[in-house]
């Protein structure tokens, strides 16, 4: 056996971090995961820059990457030569040190991604449907996750950290604009019971839209932004709120719930409420155009959408859809005070990038007197964004110093 065949063995063979509680867990254990973190935001880093990063001493960081390195955790790149001293070796999260899996289940598809240490997208699965049936989707997503754990092979299997699930709060909800009667309810079922004990892996459940804003935090442009409201645009819009870097769930789990915003006011008298934001500016309405109008829907979500004969139909959602979004922003922002918006969502990066110059057009026309205009951003991460913060869950759950991140929405 080679020796790096030896080393791979060997580390696979030691048991992964894991956590202990935040109050019961051992300094050795929090310095380790600070490094892990200071690596993780910050790319491959020299020792004596960790050091600086962590505020650790030199000799305490040299104990910890050796530790790490040992797990299997870390791995030690080519040399850097600068014009004196001794080149320096950047030191970077090993991929294979870990891997996660996240699932998200659509109104329109499901989403079952493989994630490996450093965050990064390594199988990707899709089945699309008109409904999400229970049965279907339960069966689907045993079959996806037996067969990603045995392409994962014996010794890599044993370094998969669990499985978060995202899906939307409910599932059964507004079917009739989805134009289907349900056969069989999500109410009763527990995703995360019944995926954690059909898997036998620790298992999570996050809101759809949150585990969204989730990947922009850790992976996209939410790093550079304190607090700020995160809009997704899928089968329906929805939302999430980042306040001091954190991501809150609120009491019902429905903190950023967008799409529920009323478009205006209620009158007396009326015989239906104000139509939601969901109604005009989801994926589900531009979908419904395309069809009545004999194309397929599914252009949706690709570069098909600003093309004809599918670009009128997307013009006239973007004329209802960026107005109606400008307005919501406006009020969160005199609210909330955000540093930013982003907006994100299953379309392709030219509609996104026209969606939000929209926006910001929309934005303009408002009086901003009394209050600050926040900067509209587009998302970095795109459609793989819910299924890919279910899949962070349990890596930063393993492996990250500060769960409070995610404490709140667990609560909830």
């Amino acid at each position: 056996m080679s020796s790096d065949a030896h080393a791979s063995e060997s580390a696979a063979a030691r048991p992964p971090l894991r956590p202990r509680g935040s109050n019961q867990m051992g300094m050795a254990q929090f310095n380790e995961r600070v490094v892990l973190q200071a690596i993780r935001l910050h790319g491959a880093l020299p020792q004596a820059q960790i050091a600086r990063l962590t505020h650790l001493t030199a000799q305490t960081v040299s104990l910890i990457l050796a530790r790490l390195e040992s797990a299997g955790l870390l791995l030690r790149l080519a040399p850097v030569r600068g014009k004196v001293g001794q080149p320096s070796v950047p030191i970077a999260l090993d991929p294979e040190g870990a891997f996660s899996i996240g699932i998200n289940v659509g109104r329109r598809s499901l989403d079952v991604l493989l994630v490996d240490f450093q965050g990064e997208v390594r199988e990707r699965q899709t089945v699309n449907y008109r409904y999400p049936n229970p049965d279907e989707v339960l069966a689907e997503i045993e079959k996806q996750v037996k067969a990603m754990r045995k392409r994962l092979g014996t010794t890599r299997r044993d370094r998969l950290q669990g499985i978060g699930v995202a899906a939307p709060l409910l599932l059964d909800g507004w079917a009739s604009l989805l134009g289907v009667t349900p056969s069989a309810s999500w109410a009763r079922i527990d995703l995360a019971e019944r995926v954690g004990r059909m898997s036998g892996l620790p298992t999570s459940f996050v809101k759809d839209t949150a585990a969204a804003c989730v990947a922009e935090l850790v992976a996209g442009r939410g790093r550079s932004l304190k607090t700020f409201l995160y809009v997704f645009i899928g089968t329906f819009i929805g939302g999430g709120l980042v306040i001091d870097s954190q991501l809150r769930s609120g009491l019902h789990g429905n903190a950023g719930a967008v799409g529920s915003h009323a478009m205006r006011r209620g009158e007396a008298g009326q015989a239906q409420p104000p139509e939601q934001l969901l109604s005009v500016a989801s994926l589900l309405s531009l979908e419904a155009a395309y069809e009545a109008a004999g194309l397929d829907p599914a252009a949706v979500g690709d570069e098909r959408s600003l093309d004809a004969p599918w670009r009128p139909h997307t013009e006239a959602w973007l004329a209802q859809a960026a107005p109606a979004i400008a307005m919501v922003v406006h009020n969160a922002a005199c609210l909330l005070d955000l540093d930013g918006v982003i907006v994100d969502g299953s379309i392709s990066r030219t509609l996104l990038d026209r969606l939000n110059r929209d926006v910001s057009d929309a934005l303009a026309l408002y009086n901003w007197e009394g209050t600050q205009r926040p900067q509209l951003l587009p998302g970095a991460v795109g459609q793989d964004a819910r299924a890919l913060g279910g899949a962070l869950l349990p890596l930063h759950a393993n492996f990250s110093p500060d769960r409070e991140l995610f404490l709140k929405l667990e609560r909830a």
